[in-house]
C-alpha cells in the first residue's frame, strides 16, 4: 500500500556525452586561439604558448630557450589543454544545464571570464610563468571558451531526469 504523502521528486541531470563533446569542441577553439592568435598578438613564438602549456606537467625545465619544437611539451600542453577544457566544461554545464541555449553563451562566458582570475591571478603564485600572459587576448580567448562551451553543451543536451521517491515504503 502506498502511502498518500508520498512525493516523487524529479530533477534535471546533466548529460555527461554533451558536456564531453562540448569540451572538445570548446577545447579546439581554444587551442587553436592560445597556440597561434595569442602569441601572433603579442608577438612571440607559438612555441614559447605551447611550452608554457606543457609545463604544468612537464615543469618549468621545458620553458628553456630555445623556443622551437618541443613533442614533449606538445603532447603535454594538448593533454594539459583538453583535461582543463573537459573540467571547465562539466563546471559550466553544472551551472547551465537549465539555462536554455542563451543562457548557456552568457553564463558560460561569465564562467570564462571567471576561470580566467582563478588561472592568471591565483595560480600563478605556484606557476609564475603565467603571469607574462595576462594580455586581453588571453582574456577573451577565456570568455569565448566558455560561451562556446556553455552554448554546444545546451545545443547537445538530452533531456535527463532522475526520480527519487520519499515516504514510499517498499513492503
Amino acid at each position: 500500500m502506498h502511502d498518500p504523502l508520498a512525493r516523487v521528486r524529479i530533477r534535471k541531470v546533466v548529460d555527461l556525452k554533451a558536456v564531453v563533446t562540448a569540451a572538445l569542441v570548446a577545447g579546439t577553439v581554444a587551442i587553436l586561439c592560445n597556440f597561434f592568435l595569442v602569441p601572433a598578438l603579442l608577438q612571440a613564438s607559438p612555441w614559447v604558448a605551447i611550452r608554457m602549456s606543457g609545463s604544468i606537467l612537464m615543469g618549468t625545465d621545458v620553458l628553456a630557450p630555445p623556443t622551437t619544437f618541443h613533442a614533449g611539451a606538445l603532447g603535454a600542453a594538448i593533454v594539459t589543454h583538453y583535461l582543463l577544457a573537459l573540467v571547465m566544461t562539466g563546471i559550466i554545464a553544472y551551472v547551465v544545464h537549465r539555462g536554455g541555449l542563451l543562457g548557456g553563451i552568457l553564463v558560460g562566458a561569465l564562467l570564462g571570464l571567471a576561470f580566467y582570475s582563478i588561472n592568471y591571478y591565483t595560480l600563478t603564485y605556484f606557476m609564475p610563468q603565467f603571469f607574462a600572459l595576462q594580455h586581453w587576448s588571453v582574456i577573451a580567448t577565456h570568455v569565448l571558451f566558455g560561451a562556446i562551451a556553455g552554448g554546444t553543451y545546451e545545443l547537445l543536451e538530452d533531456q535527463i531526469f532522475e526520480t527519487d521517491f520519499t515516504g514510499i515504503s517498499r513492503s
